[in-house]
């Protein structure tokens, strides 16, 4: 079985080397070390030094140089909307303020079902619905939340415990956060 090891950005793909793409949800898109097995039947070892984030559009590059394509796959999300821009602004605020991954678009934001939240969510007067579609959160503008060897580097500051299904890291604030990981 071939290993792959190495991320392609999505800038930097060239067609001609793609044999063939595995699509994966918001947390198969968070590896380090994993077997798959491509759309056409091409199994690999995913073989990564350290957890990354896969995006849509990214590939990963086989030793002999071919690539397979990365999708998101589509997935049930919350759909979240306001009557105005402020309301939702506002529930942007407090969904951040769980530090729960949000995809961020013009006109709403989606979130993984999570039935605590779409409780706070309706308190809120927002619009909810289920969807299904491709999960891409923001990314975390002071570190990428990939949690792989989770030797994060820190440099605003504070810590916050992180809790995880598997296992557990500390960065310092007094809250935690909860991850699902399969």
């Amino acid at each position: 079985m071939q290993r792959a090891t190495s991320i392609v950005r999505k800038a930097a793909v060239k067609a001609d080397k793609v044999i063939d793409q595995v699509s994966l949800d918001h947390e198969g898109r968070h590896r380090r070390r994993i077997t798959l097995t491509g759309e056409k039947g091409t199994a690999f070892l995913l073989d990564l030094e350290k957890t990354a984030t896969l995006n849509d559009g990214d590939a990963v590059m086989l030793e002999d140089g071919a690539l397979i394509l990365v999708k998101a796959a589509p997935q049930t999300l919350i759909e979240i909307k306001a009557e105005n821009p402020m309301r939702l602004l506002k529930t942007a605020w407090h969904i951040g303020n769980r530090h729960t991954p949000a995809e961020i678009t013009a006109d709403a934001i989606y979130i993984e079902e999570d039935h605590v939240l779409a409780k706070m969510i309706r308190g809120l007067d927002c619009a909810m619905a289920t969807v299904s579609r491709p999960f891409q959160p923001e990314r975390g503008a002071y570190h990428d939340h990939s949690h792989g060897d989770h030797g994060h580097d820190h440099h605003h500051g504070h810590n916050h415990g992180h809790s995880h299904d598997h296992h557990q890291h500390d960065h310092a604030h007094d809250h935690s956060h909860d991850h699902k990981h399969r």
